[in-house]
């Protein structure tokens, strides 16, 4: 018998399997990005985006947003990334209300750099340890979970 306040052993299964996911891999994917390329998986996630971008340059707000991040977080990573010469940050022409964040050539070069050490752990850790269909299953998962969580989307390929 369980009290109010507690979940039942299958709903702990669950949750403690989920729980230990998240706990441990982020930190062998910062483990992987700190050893390959001296980033935080946070940091890799901001060149990443500013890689996909058009002419490499997103607002900051919009990055925030793809993060789930506050500005003064994501203001942190950038100052950081900056000072590495790896992006840089200036007033939105088309507004200026907004900054910019520039990814510069050294930026797009170290993410070119460490993105394949990147891809094979999610490979190894994730994606090949799972069927195509247990992957479709697994975004449906996270998508519905997502949902509980905001109504931000996060970022999409």
């Amino acid at each position: 018998m369980t009290a109010d306040d507690d979940l039942s052993p299958d709903d702990l299964e669950t949750w403690s399997s989920l729980a230990t996911l998240l706990e441990w891999l982020p930190a062998a994917l910062d483990a992987q990005l700190q050893r390959d390329a001296a980033l935080t998986h946070f940091e890799y996630g901001i060149l990443y985006a500013l890689s996909r971008a058009e002419d490499g340059r997103l607002r900051m707000s919009t990055l925030a947003g793809y993060a789930h991040s506050s500005l003064s977080r994501l203001s942190r990573a950038a100052t950081r990334l900056e000072s590495r010469g790896y992006l840089r940050r200036e007033t939105d022409p088309a507004d200026g209300r907004y900054t910019l964040a520039i990814l510069t050539d050294a930026g797009a070069e170290v993410r070119r750099a460490a993105g394949p050490g990147h891809v094979d752990l999610v490979r190894r850790a994730v994606l090949d340890r799972l069927t195509a269909a247990e992957q479709k299953h697994l975004r449906t998962i996270t998508d519905r979970i997502l949902t509980g969580l905001g109504d931000e989307p996060g970022w999409r390929a």
